[in-house]
């Protein structure tokens, strides 16, 4: 009887410390990513908080002001002009971007020839650098000689000063940013591809047309794809900034001053690192407000597999 138990417990022993090594090398694999989180993120966090409550600015040594950069921004026209123009650019943005990407991604999830080379053609513009996208649109948005014009002239049809009006520049980067849909088109294709097949066959075998099928099979299956873009194209849009800094530089008349593009300015051209900092944090607590309501607001839509809505 007392035999078994001496035998086991040199296995047991040989296991702890098989746990204890490979424990020991885990943490020694993942020391260099919890140093550069720790350095490069935590670090410059905790230190625009620091700066974000002094006068700080380059070349000059930082005072402690308290809550004033705070105080300053609720007087301050550009902050709520930045905030308010952001909020146009989301508001129309978005819903064009996840509406095309995933009217594109139904199209490509059919069976049809040459699916391979289309799904090629449709994400392609997602891997055009930023910045050559941007002066690519500041040819096609050009009033006297670009392609949009060019195309209405032939037309008949009346021209426009595109982002060179402060009326139209913001609802040109709204289109223009569907160029880069390909991205919401890839993740939504892939929610398609997961919908299983059974439930599509067995709504057609009792009747359901394309429009019942899409309605109560296709939909409800996707709606965390959705969510998901939705999602991440809320916080992307709140940080939009290329399109400022190269094609518009804010103006006309600041009407494409996005939220981004007046931090940099501010940090960069103006030098007021401690009211930067500040702008950064209202940012995220912007951003973190907005991303904590869409999570409670989706447990009324949002419906998943093996919970339905959450």
């Amino acid at each position: 009887m007392t035999q078994p138990r001496a035998s086991a417990r040199p296995g047991r022993v040989r296991a702890a410390g098989q746990v204890r090594l490979e424990r020991r090398w885990g943490w020694i694999f993942a020391l260099p990513a919890m140093l550069g989180f720790l350095i490069f993120t935590i670090g410059p966090m905790i230190a625009s908080a620091v700066f974000s409550l002094t006068d700080w600015s380059i070349g000059s040594k930082p005072n402690f002001t308290g809550m004033d950069n705070y105080v300053r921004l609720g007087h301050d026209e550009l902050f709520w002009k930045s905030l308010t123009v952001t909020t146009y650019y989301t508001i129309g943005s978005v819903p064009l971007v996840l509406l095309v990407g995933f009217v594109a991604a139904l199209l490509l999830n059919q069976k049809i020839k040459g699916l391979s080379f289309w799904r090629t053609v449709y994400y392609l513009p997602t891997l055009v650098p930023a910045i050559a996208s941007a002066v690519l649109w500041i040819w096609i948005y050009n009033p006297d000689f670009g392609l949009l014009n060019s195309l209405l002239r032939q037309a008949g049809l009346p021209t426009s000063q595109w982002i060179y009006s402060e009326k139209a520049a913001i609802p040109s980067l709204i289109m223009m940013s569907t160029w880069g849909f390909g991205n919401a088109m890839v993740i939504f294709l892939a929610g398609l591809q997961g919908i299983p097949r059974n439930l599509l066959e067995a709504a057609s075998i009792d009747g359901g047309g394309a429009w019942a099928r899409f309605r109560h099979v296709t939909l409800p299956f996707m709606t965390p794809t959705i969510f998901y873009n939705l999602v991440t194209g809320v916080i992307g849009t709140f940080q939009v900034f290329n399109q400022a800094y190269v094609m518009t530089q804010g103006g006309p008349n600041n009407a494409t001053l996005f939220y981004i593009y007046y931090l940099y300015r501010t940090a960069f051209t103006e030098g007021a690192m401690g009211y930067a900092a500040a702008l950064a944090w209202v940012l995220f607590v912007i951003v973190l407000v907005i991303t904590v309501l869409l999570f409670r607001n989706a447990r009324r839509w949002v419906y998943y597999e093996m919970g339905g809505a959450r």
